[in-house]
């Protein structure tokens, strides 16, 4: 019943709260690991959530973990996905969206347990990737709902306006955060994060 209600059972990253306005929050996230799958949404006949399956798959939540230890793996929250606007900026954490082959990334934070990416289980299918993310800085504004194309570029740009306005660098593209699995959580009690990493 928690999930339809939009409640959030599982681990989500570690991270310092620096400075709260009206308009956002800087948070200093931990270093932490993670499994990515980068992707043309054509793969999976359009749906730039595709990557999730595969995701899921490797991690064993409804089925034989599709890695090298057939280990289980915890979910945690939130599902991440990043995409490459056309504007050119110094990146800090790699790719994701380029507008013009509509690449998508989609990431997995991995439990806290796995402290460096070799202690985790190889992938089997080889489009999923493990790597280690460095301590990092970003300015996050959440958000409940459905987190529709429309609504997410209405508050990335409203929250870099507002980082901009303040003094803040912007040093890559923003990731939107998602807390809740939409097949199972009625839309207003979804939550959702815009990211932009900043200075």
């Amino acid at each position: 019943m928690g999930l339809v209600f939009g409640k959030i059972g599982v681990e989500t990253p570690k991270f310092e709260v620096i400075k709260t306005t009206q308009n956002y929050v800087i948070r200093k996230y931990a270093p932490s690991v993670v499994a990515e799958i980068t992707y043309d949404p054509s793969m999976f006949k359009g749906d730039k959530d595709g990557g999730f399956k595969v995701l899921v798959d490797y991690i064993g939540i409804f089925g034989k973990p599709q890695n090298t230890k057939t280990e289980k793996i915890s979910m945690t929250s939130p599902v991440i996905t990043q995409e490459k606007t056309s504007e050119k900026i110094a990146m800090t954490v790699p790719v994701v969206t380029n507008e013009k082959n509509k690449m998508v990334t989609m990431q997995f934070t991995l439990p806290s347990m796995y402290e460096k990416a070799e202690e985790v289980p190889k992938p089997i299918d080889e489009r999923v990737v493990i790597r280690e993310v460095g301590g990092r800085k970003y300015g996050v504004v959440k958000f409940g709902g459905v987190a529709s194309d429309e609504v997410v570029k209405e508050k990335v740009e409203k929250l870099r306006l507002s980082l901009e306005k303040d003094g803040f660098k912007i040093v890559g593209d923003f990731l939107l955060g998602r807390y809740n699995p939409p097949m199972w959580t009625i839309p207003m009690f979804r939550t959702n994060e815009v990211m932009i990493p900043v200075e």
